[in-house]
């Protein structure tokens, strides 16, 4: 650099413009800092004291105490737990259990517990750093921040926060790098599947072809080196597999009013969770999947027929299709709600996103949630009328925001003309047009 150039940049930083800016981004990222040492400080009060009747007695902590570190003995070991009815996860999460060991000085409980606020920090950085550039906004930033902590203590004992890392990072990358968003999502899909649907969004043409590329390559090569790495990398499949209706999905919500109506089923541990067994339990498990299929479909159906692409529907896709598929699956733990506050909150980074209406319905259903688990569990477990209600409200919350994201989606890629003011990358794709000009 020559000095008379590095005397100009010198200038400009020191001019009261750039002083100005440089301060008033500090003051706008010092209170997310102060609300995220807070409300963490508070999620981890609320983690010491989990044996309170409200805070579920103990049993959110002990799923990594008690489970994820009797699977970290057998992964230590070179295997996963093949023969382990509650081993239901892709191999990915083999390293992700494994990571406590990365600080030798705590207890395993303490290590992840530890390392989940890392990760949720990362979050945070990354998505106040998007915020923070020209035409985008901390709003997501701020999201994440104070919407993590409407699930209580729950994300810190479940490793559904490093799922969604990795999703998270994979869309804000994609715009830069579609190269690095592939390699991310597709390392997500490893941990835990959904992240894979991230990239549905991806613009068409070169971005599309090089994040989806990368993405098969990246999953090729890490699932052969946990092959190589473990034995029996595919177990979940068959543990999976057997899964049935568990009592906080939609078809579990329908069974839970059915047995006011007479009908004999009952609820039993199964598959590590509480699920129905009994008379068309198996119908409504099929039923369930091929909705799913259907949901599948549809957004096969709306990435052909968009016409138009802004900087935030990458975003807005990614968080339609995780909401379809949740809402349609037989499963949908408390912690699922994770996944859709970070793929909100990325949405909230663009000042285009469709989505805001929809962030504050998943907010919502995340307080609801829960009251659903773990305070009122026992409550829902045991299908009272209460218990129906709290996961009809809750289940209602997000088949709603479904069918108004897919609906705001579809709206925003099909309209000829924008509805918001248009940032300079945004582009459109006249009819019949296969990639961006």
């Amino acid at each position: 650099m020559s000095a008379f150039r590095a005397f100009h940049v010198l200038r400009v930083m020191q001019s009261p413009r750039a002083h100005t800016r440089t301060t008033t981004g500090a003051h706008r990222l010092l209170p997310l800092a102060a609300a995220w040492l807070l409300t963490r400080a508070l999620m981890l009060w609320l983690l010491a004291h989990n044996t309170h009747p409200l805070l579920g007695r103990g049993a959110v902590a002990r799923e990594v105490w008690k489970l994820y570190h009797h699977w970290y003995m057998t992964l230590a070991h070179g295997a996963f737990p093949a023969h382990d009815a509650l081993w239901q996860y892709p191999p990915g999460a083999g390293p992700v259990l494994l990571s406590p060991a990365l600080l030798p000085g705590l207890t395993y409980f303490q290590s992840f517990v530890a390392l989940t606020l890392a990760v949720d920090a990362l979050i945070a950085l990354a998505l106040a750093r998007a915020g923070s550039r020209p035409g985008r906004s901390l709003h997501g930033a701020a999201y994440w921040t104070l919407g993590l902590p409407l699930l209580l203590h729950v994300p810190l004992a479940r490793y559904d926060v490093q799922a969604t890392a990795f999703a998270v990072l994979s869309l804000l990358a994609l715009r830069r790098s579609p190269r690095a968003g592939g390699v991310l999502a597709a390392l997500g899909a490893l941990v835990k599947v959904w992240p894979a649907l991230v990239l549905l969004g991806a613009p068409r043409g070169r971005t599309t072809r090089s994040a989806w590329t990368w993405a098969a390559a990246a999953a090729a090569v890490a699932g052969l080196a946990l092959a190589a790495a473990f034995r029996n990398p595919l177990a979940f499949v068959r543990q999976q597999g057997g899964r049935g209706v568990q009592i906080e999905s939609f078809g579990g919500t329908v069974l839970s009013f059915a047995t006011h109506a007479g009908w004999p089923g009952t609820v039993r541990y199964q598959y590590g969770s509480l699920e129905f067994t009994g008379p068309h339990v198996a119908a409504v498990a099929h039923l369930s999947l091929v909705l799913s299929a259907a949901a599948f479909a549809l957004l096969v159906l709306w990435r052909v027929r968009a016409r138009r692409w802004t900087p935030a529907t990458p975003y807005d896709a990614a968080l339609s299709a995780v909401l379809l598929f949740t809402v349609t699956s037989r499963v949908i733990s408390p912690q699922y709600l994770v996944w859709l506050l970070g793929l909100a909150a990325v949405c909230l980074t663009s000042r285009q996103t469709t989505q805001r209406p929809v962030a504050a319905l998943i907010a919502a259903a995340a307080v609801v949630s829960v009251v659903a688990y773990p305070t009122l569990y026992h409550l829902v477990a045991s299908c009272t009328w209460t218990g129906c209600v709290v996961m009809f409200v809750r289940n209602g919350l997000l088949g709603v925001a479904a069918v108004l994201s897919l609906a705001r989606l579809w709206r925003s890629t099909r309209s000829p003309t924008p509805h918001t003011t248009p940032e300079p990358d945004t582009h459109r794709l006249p009819r019949g047009t296969l990639s961006p000009s």
